[in-house]
């Protein structure tokens, strides 16, 4: 039987037993993006959870960016009763989905893309995934939750190939992977490290809108005069 290609499209490839054991220790990271219909501006978008974090010396995170690195706005926050579960929801039409996970401090890394198929009218697509890095076994000998908590937002792994050669990560992506080492040394974690907060909508002022009218009309009298 032909061996079927690792895609990324779920996030890190984990055993059940280290899905057990995230479970045990309270760790919930959704790794997971759907297709999701918006029925007023009549468009398909892929939705994304940013969560996880960090529970003694194990921790896993799950957070997003655009396809150039930067941070993606998020559509709302999500406030749970738990610690190390959901933080914010994020919807776009394609996006970058970084999952990390850690035991101590060896860390595993994953970073995709994701993006709607292209499909004729009235059809659903489906998201098409694409494995921008994949980091195994890296190492980072700093306690970012202990002594080296400074570090922490600063610092990320190094990365081998099977020679033993550092692997460089993608330079737009660096600061999504500080964010996630963080993430995954952050006991109890309640918030998200890398979506950012939406920018509220600037909603012009009744005497704004006045005073440019004096100032137009300003203008054309010292014209014609």
């Amino acid at each position: 039987m032909a061996r079927q290609k690792f895609t990324g499209t779920a996030g890190l490839p984990l055993a059940r037993r280290a899905v057990r054991m995230l479970k045990d220790r309270g760790i919930f990271a959704h790794s997971l993006v759907s297709v999701e219909h918006q029925q007023l501006a009549r468009r398909y978008v892929i939705r994304g959870l940013e969560s996880g974090g960090c529970a003694g010396d194990i921790g896993r995170y799950v957070s997003f960016a655009a396809e150039d690195g930067q941070p993606l706005e998020y559509l709302h926050r999500v406030e749970t009763i738990a610690v190390n579960g959901l933080h914010a929801v994020v919807i776009s039409g394609a996006l970058v989905r970084l999952d990390m996970l850690r035991k101590g401090r060896t860390y595993e890394l994953i970073v995709t893309r994701h993006a709607l198929s292209s499909v004729t009218s009235g059809e659903r697509p489906h998201v098409e995934s694409e494995i921008l890095f994949r980091g195994i076994h890296g190492r980072l000998e700093l306690d970012l939750n202990g002594k080296d908590k400074a570090q922490a937002g600063s610092a990320v792994p190094t990365f081998y190939s099977l020679a033993g050669e550092a692997i460089a990560i993608p330079e737009k992506f660096l600061p999504l992977v500080r964010a996630a080492t963080k993430g995954v040394n952050c006991v109890g974690c309640t918030h998200a490290h890398y979506l950012r907060k939406p920018r509220p909508l600037v909603q012009p002022r009744l005497d704004d809108s006045n005073h440019e009218v004096a100032v137009c009309r300003e203008t054309a009298e010292t014209l014609s005069g």
